[in-house]
């Protein structure tokens, strides 16, 4: 199917052709012709398959009709929410591209920025705002902003919104505008949270899903490495970037503190590095993405603030260098590469700590992510892994159920393995170099090695 077989308006065929973009995706495929005969619309989609374009086109298409409201308004005709700054500017670009042989007026309200600006936008009529809840939020309590003509409400990323708490407030939005409206949710995931946000907010919604958790992993080769804890995690790291293909990466880090370490370390060795994350300011932030996408930023350190919403090209590699709590995030992490079919590089370091959440993320994707050795980088500890792939039970070691000494059976729930110790038994750093073996001797018997004290197991 070509994008003119979407009756689409000419200005907005002009924009795409401009784009180079020969075919709708599936998701737009699917979503614009529903959107555009007024429907409200529940998309699932997950990141890297157009769904911007998706919500985006017939929104410009809906701005291309002058307005049927009759009052003096100066509010938006399309409102479009999400969860990240970064995904609200990603959004505003899309939005001037498309529309860039149109004569709409749109702009963005998103924290981190200062106020005037925004108000100056809302003081004169404005066709589309892009928003995060809670700077819109702040200016409905001033009492700057009329949604009375809103005829599209777009909810993007909606279910990471409910992750950061914004429940309350996509509520409360929602409530201001006007029940006529039309409702465009797009989400990754649709769970029983999801469905009840859906069944207060939508009209007899019609139902898009595209796999396209597939379709992201097919553009991007997986490569998983052991590390047995954080200096050996830097030397494989140091041995990876050093390789000339890699030309432009997102390093992901779990924490702000150990990014902004990182970023040091990396620009200490030479390299062009920087941070993303959520302290920092917006102005920071923006200058931090246009220098990476000028090519002044070779390596960006980022929480996953870049995970949703960072839309980079040419990003060669992702490195996880710490896996994410959620296997959902690992698919939108990755997804900043293999982007506009190209290919891409996404390499995972774990450890033994990190086993749950590798077994979570194998699960989610539905296959074992192969796994790679460095000569002369080789862990002390390799990962026990099961091997039939995401749909096995998860290997089982002695110091789980028991000694082979003793065959005492310590847990009657092997999906809920006893650790070999608790955090309550343990005190000081992990990174002491006793033997797991000698770890378990005290536990079973009772007793104290070096900083560790541990009770007796019954």
């Amino acid at each position: 199917m070509s994008f003119s077989k979407l009756q689409l308006n000419e200005p907005i065929l002009k924009a795409i052709k401009l784009c180079g973009y020969a075919a709708p995706t599936p998701i737009q495929e699917q979503a614009i012709p529903k959107a555009l005969a007024g429907q409200d619309l529940i998309a699932t989609a997950q990141t890297g398959t157009g769904k911007t374009a998706a919500f985006v086109l017939p929104a410009l298409q809906r701005l291309s009709v002058p307005s049927k409201s009759t009052g003096r308004s100066k509010g938006p005709r399309v409102l479009v929410l999400t969860p990240t700054r970064e995904l609200a500017n990603q959004v505003t670009a899309a939005v001037s591209t498309y529309g860039k042989f149109m004569r709409i007026r749109s702009g963005a309200i998103l924290g981190g920025m200062p106020y005037f600006e925004q108000q100056r936008l809302l003081s004169q009529p404005v066709d589309l705002i892009v928003a995060t809840p809670g700077r819109l939020m702040d200016h409905m309590e001033r009492g700057r902003i009329d949604f009375s003509r809103l005829e599209i409400l777009v909810l993007d990323e909606a279910d990471r919104m409910l992750d950061m708490g914004f429940s309350e407030a996509v509520d409360t939005i929602a409530a201001a505008t006007p029940a006529s409206r039309q409702t465009l949710m797009f989400t990754a995931t649709m769970d029983s949270a999801m469905a009840k946000l859906a069944q207060r907010l939508l009209k007899d919604p019609v139902r898009v899903e595209i796999a396209g958790k597939k379709t992201t992993l097919e553009a991007i080769e997986q490569r998983l490495h052991a590390a047995d804890d954080m200096q050996h995690k830097n030397r494989i790291l140091n041995h990876l970037i050093s390789d000339s293909a890699m030309t432009r990466a997102i390093i992901f880090s779990s924490t702000k503190r150990n990014a902004d370490q990182l970023a040091g370390e990396l620009s200490a060795q030479g390299h062009s590095a920087a941070a993303l994350h959520g302290d920092m300011n917006q102005n920071a932030r923006n200058r931090t993405i246009m220098n990476m996408r000028r090519g002044k930023i070779r390596l960006l350190v980022a929480t996953d603030v870049a995970a949703r919403g960072l839309d980079v090209a040419g990003i060669t590699h992702v490195i996880n260098y710490d896996l994410p709590k959620n296997a959902e995030d690992y698919v939108h992490r990755i997804g900043r590469t293999g982007r506009a079919g190209a290919s891409g590089i996404a390499i995972s370091f774990a450890s033994f700590r990190e086993m749950d959440s590798l077994r979570s993320i194998e699960r989610y994707i539905g296959q074992s992510i192969p796994q790679q050795v460095i000569p002369g980088l080789e862990p002390a500890r390799p990962l026990r892994r099961s091997t039939g792939g995401s749909s096995s039970r998860p290997a089982q070691s002695a110091g789980r159920r028991g000694t082979p000494s003793s065959g005492r059976r310590y847990s009657s729930n092997p999906a809920s393995p006893r650790p070999f110790w608790s955090k309550s038994d343990r005190k000081g750093s992990s990174e002491d170099g006793y033997t797991r073996e000698k770890k378990w001797d005290a536990k079973r018997q009772g007793g104290k090695i070096g900083d560790y004290r541990f009770s007796k197991v019954r």
